[in-house]
């Protein structure tokens, strides 16, 4: 299981924020950002909330709670959104 610290630091390397902008994005310190990484300390159920909107993604799977990852498909049709269903399902079924 991934801890918590090794996946907020993944999610914001990925989306190539620094330790500083995700900071300035949740309105604390870059130290407290470096602490939630060490696994010395843990942020609180609004931060939590708010690093699920940044990294568009659940409070669960930042805990390690759900491996499912979202995608955000918000603006996209009825359609659209069925094809990108379709493609998600055949690309399972090919890497089974």
């Amino acid at each position: 299981m991934v801890d918590f610290g090794s996946r907020l630091k993944k999610l914001r390397l990925d989306a190539g924020l620094t330790q500083k902008q995700l900071a300035d994005k949740l309105r604390i310190t870059k130290s407290v950002v470096s602490y939630y990484e060490l696994q010395e300390r843990n942020p609180s159920p609004e931060v939590l909330i708010q690093l699920s909107y940044i990294f568009k993604t659940s409070t669960d799977y930042l805990l390690g709670l759900d491996e499912r990852k979202m995608l955000d498909v918000s603006g996209l049709s009825d359609e659209e959104v069925a094809v990108v269903r379709e493609v998600v399902e055949a690309l399972r079924k090919k890497n089974k």
